[in-house]
């Protein structure tokens, strides 16, 4: 038996419950494991027979308390896509105004950076707390966190966008 233990916020458990506990279901029965979830502290119990599907569970969760909606989460469980956390405080620093305005340049007026780079990249981007993820297939993940980490820093939007087209030119 393979077991993970891991929090998420509390914000999201009803999300990861479901309504009546529709996903919490539907995730245990594609991955044929079995969920314990303490809604009063956020706290999730994965267990289950197969090592790799147990782990890829793990990610599912994670990605639904990142701020992921679950039918984007279970796109985890293809081989081909994974899961990436940018912790935005390391771009930040301690100041709360400069973390509101550092999300702001990710977002985008009306969230068209964030659109922007996911239209791009052909992967899914949540702005959710303290950290940016993303999913998506590993390149264009990549791809994607290059660009993320290059806004947060500072760079202007319109030469991340052409890098970013770049980039996807080479793949293919």
């Amino acid at each position: 038996m393979n077991v993970y233990e891991l929090n998420i916020s509390k914000q999201r458990v009803a999300v990861l419950i479901g309504k009546k506990g529709s996903t919490k279901r539907k995730i245990e029965k594609i991955t044929s494991t079995k969920l314990k979830i303490d809604s009063e502290l956020g706290f999730v119990t994965i267990k289950g027979e197969d090592p790799l599907t147990t782990y890829q569970t793990k990610s599912v969760i994670e990605a639904i308390g990142r701020g992921f909606n679950p039918n984007i989460a279970l796109s985890l469980l293809n081989d081909d896509i994974c899961f990436e956390i940018i912790p935005i405080q390391n771009f930040a620093g301690k100041s709360k105004n400069n973390l509101i305005r550092i999300k702001s340049r990710i977002i985008g007026t009306r969230g068209k950076c964030r659109k922007t780079i996911e239209s791009l990249t052909d992967t899914e981007i949540s702005i959710y707390g303290k950290t940016v993820s993303i999913i998506g297939e590993l390149q264009n993940v990549l791809i994607a966190k290059k660009a993320i980490e290059d806004i947060l820093a500072g760079a202007p939007h319109a030469p991340v966008y052409k890098t970013i087209e770049l980039s996807i030119k080479k793949l293919k």
